[in-house]
């Protein structure tokens, strides 16, 4: 894991940088789609775009799981009840999806909110996790066959860990969606993303390490559904301080479901302002211009996912590891990886438009150039792409690449045959056209 996170950290980095510029350059919301369509013409956008809304639906149902896991672990210290997982989610949903409908404000509020709560929480769980740190803890997950005390797995757990890192970063590109709310998009967005990725970077590592370095070690963190509670066990012993401390804890998630959910509306909205997605996607409310229609959509297919993910041997009785997944595989684990591979595409997408958009566009100002310029952009793609192989050809999320290979064809199919007719000029290839250095050339492309 820390080796994959090393890598995935070197990926993300490149992706920032990258974005940074194109975000500056082009300061439209739409994001990956966005970049796609204005370096690779109407096809480019949809395919970017599809992986990006797939990654933003589903992150949200794998975020609610969690929080499920922590609330219902505190609910059940405090009043011995047990409530099912799903009722959860449900409330989750329902509250979240409610303050994004109640307007961009709102929600960025309560983000700012949960974050700095968030922070709060971890640099708590930081200071008293150093003195109970030991190498020996970190590393006490018995070798498999032909694995080490290090990589007890061998070289093949360095690949499996790749979506997990990957997790730790997941959705920080969601930045420049927020382009038309920023008050200087192309001062506001690199800055953002830089600073983002900086600060994820640095949290990642210490939430690593310490969590991993103390009791119950790398062997049961790896296995627990609520981290940061064991982790809180171990330093504070257990009791009512500590079930108010791992409530606390859900501040992190909630910062993230919230802002995630927020991206996927306008992701939705703008690829469907644009006709790549039916119309009535993109209807808004009219005194509060929020995309309600985007936000309950993409609520209802997460989480109806996440029911069919987590019942679905229940429902057909298959009696566990239905369509090839094994049956001790978790819900959360599978829509995690289904997350990470529309991410990785998203971000495969991206950095090809980076490159084409600096051969295409030399003469667009760029009030932010990368440092890392094309090699940075080459250099995200090839992790990415590797990243994507190992997560496709692991047997236990055939039934997340199956998904994923449904959500593609579902899409292209619908513009093949619909969509297609229906695009409108959008703002980011109006900005192409006029700014092209052979406009004749790429209004026939558009």
């Amino acid at each position: 894991m820390a080796i994959a996170t090393g890598v995935v950290a070197l990926m993300y980095v490149g992706i920032c940088y990258s974005i940074a510029e194109m975000a500056s350059a082009l300061p439209h919301t739409g994001g990956a789609y966005s970049f796609g369509r204005t370096a690779m013409g109407p096809w480019g956008g949809l395919i970017a775009g599809l992986a990006q809304t797939m990654e933003y639906v589903l992150t949200p149902a794998v975020i609610v799981i969690g929080i499920g896991g922590y609330i219902g672990e505190v609910f059940d210290n405090i009043f011995s009840v047990e409530a099912p997982a799903p009722l959860w989610w449900l409330v989750f949903y329902v509250l979240f999806v409610g303050i994004n409908i109640l307007g961009m404000k709102a929600t960025f509020r309560f983000c700012i909110v949960f974050t700095v709560l968030a922070l709060a929480i971890l640099l708590v769980f930081w200071i008293g996790a150093i003195p109970h740190f030991s190498w020996d803890i970190a590393l006490n997950i018995d070798p498999a066959g032909g694995g080490s005390r290090f990589l007890p797995y061998g070289w093949r757990g360095i690949a499996e860990a790749l979506p997990f890192a990957i997790w730790f970063y997941l959705a920080i590109e969601e930045i420049p969606l927020a382009a038309e709310e920023s008050r200087n998009p192309q001062r506001d967005m690199p800055k953002a993303l830089i600073w983002g990725i900086l600060a994820l970077i640095a949290t990642s590592l210490l939430t690593l390490f310490l969590n991993a370095g103390i009791t119950p070690g790398a062997a049961g963190i790896g296995k627990s559904e609520e981290p940061l509670i064991e982790a809180f066990k171990t330093i504070f012993g257990v009791g009512g301080g500590t079930t108010a401390l791992a409530l606390f804890a859900v501040a992190g998630l909630v910062a993230s479901f919230l802002t995630i959910i927020y991206a996927y509306s306008r992701n939705i909205y703008s690829l469907s302002r644009s006709g790549y997605f039916p119309k009535w996607l993109s209807v808004t409310l009219t005194k509060r211009r929020t995309p309600h229609a985007a936000l309950i959509s993409g609520a209802v297919i997460g989480y109806g996912v996440a029911l069919l993910i987590e019942y679905g041997d229940d429902w057909l009785g298959t009696g566990g590891g239905w369509l090839g997944v094994r049956a001790n595989v978790q819900a959360a684990t599978v829509l995690l990886n289904m997350a990470a591979i529309g991410a990785v595409i998203a971000y495969i997408m991206q950095m090809i438009a980076f490159v084409r958009l600096r051969r295409s566009f030399p003469a667009v100002e760029r009030p932010y150039v990368s440092p890392l310029g094309n090699a940075g952009a080459i250099v995200a793609a090839v992790i990415a792409l590797v990243a994507l192989c190992f997560m496709i050809l692991n047997p236990d999320y055939r039934i997340g690449v199956i998904g994923c290979a449904i959500w593609f064809a579902v899409g292209l199919g619908y513009f093949a045959l619909s969509g297609r007719k229906n695009l409108v000029y959008s703002p980011e290839e109006r900005f192409a056209l006029e700014h092209s250095a052979h406009p004749r050339a790429e209004s026939a492309d558009a």
